[in-house]
């Protein structure tokens, strides 16, 4: 439950931030009266991903054993390039993002070919990232822990986060977003990694990848990953009560390589050579 609440309330929160920062710069040019043309272009992001998501899900229950597992990693492998990219998209982006938008506004109202389609799409692709990059991390999520708990973390990370994005536009909410999105994203990178070294399981048994299969260690009678403490600490530090070599050596290599950039100051710009 909790990777998918804390991965659902950054991405929710992302998504409200952007839409709070379309709507608070309509309300304070005049413009207030383009909101509805704004809430178009979400439901439809809205739809779009859940669309994507039923249809990859439906697909997958077509497969053979074999051919589910290649599926499941392929799902995988895609949730942990896109979990990584968002945090250090975020890292980025987070200084200038309401700049950006605000830019992207006047450019969208001052389109000649319609500033409503203009302002549709600029809204869609905005919110439609932020909701397919959610449609893989919950089913490679899914996949990894089956039951109600993901599903329900998902929806009260959802909840939660447009609660806050609303004090937040509102002004009554005061979160310090850089510390926020900090410490989300190095949670979210150990997430990455427990998915990474399941991608390498699940080609394993869909009969690819079959190098480096020796046992590292067996806890499965000390602390089985069927367990309470070992269903939360595989959901979120990616454990697994009888590792072989390769899922140690790339939960490792994605953890370690990935917290080092991620967590290294950012480099301050080179000031311009002066000509003499």
């Amino acid at each position: 439950m909790l990777p998918s609440f804390l991965i659902m309330l950054r991405e929710g929160l992302e998504a409200a931030l952007i839409v709070g920062i379309i709507a608070s710069y309509l309300a304070r040019t005049g413009r207030a009266a383009w909101l509805p043309t704004v809430w178009v272009g979400i439901l439809l992001a809205v739809a779009l991903s859940l669309f994507v998501g039923a249809g990859v899900l439906i697909l997958g229950a077509q497969f053979p054993q074999k051919t589910q597992e290649l599926f499941e990693a392929i799902v995988g492998t895609i949730a942990v390039i896109v979990l990584i990219s968002m945090v250090f998209w975020m890292r980025k982006a987070a200084r200038s993002i309401k700049k950006t938008m605000e830019h992207d506004i006047d450019v969208a109202l001052s389109d000649v070919r319609g500033p409503a389609w203009a302002l549709i799409g600029m809204s869609f692709f905005a919110v439609a990232r932020e909701g397919l990059e959610s449609v893989f991390f919950l089913l490679a999520l899914l996949q990894q822990s089956p039951g109600p708990a993901a599903p329900l973390g998902a929806i009260l990370g959802v909840l939660v986060s447009a609660l806050l994005g609303f004090g937040i536009y509102r002004g009554g909410v005061r979160l310090d977003l850089r510390r926020f999105f900090l410490w989300t994203g190095a949670f979210i990178i150990f997430v990455a990694a427990g998915l990474a070294s399941s991608v390498l399981r699940n080609l394993h048994e869909a009969g690819i990848w079959n190098h480096l299969q020796q046992t590292v260690w067996d806890m499965t009678r000390t602390l089985p990953v069927s367990s309470v403490t070992g269903t939360v600490l595989s959901g979120v530090f990616g454990y697994h009560d009888a590792p072989v070599l390769g899922e140690v050596i790339v939960w490792a290599l994605v953890l370690l390589v990935t917290l080092y950039f991620f967590l290294r100051p950012a480099s301050a710009p080179r000031p311009a050579r002066q000509e003499a």
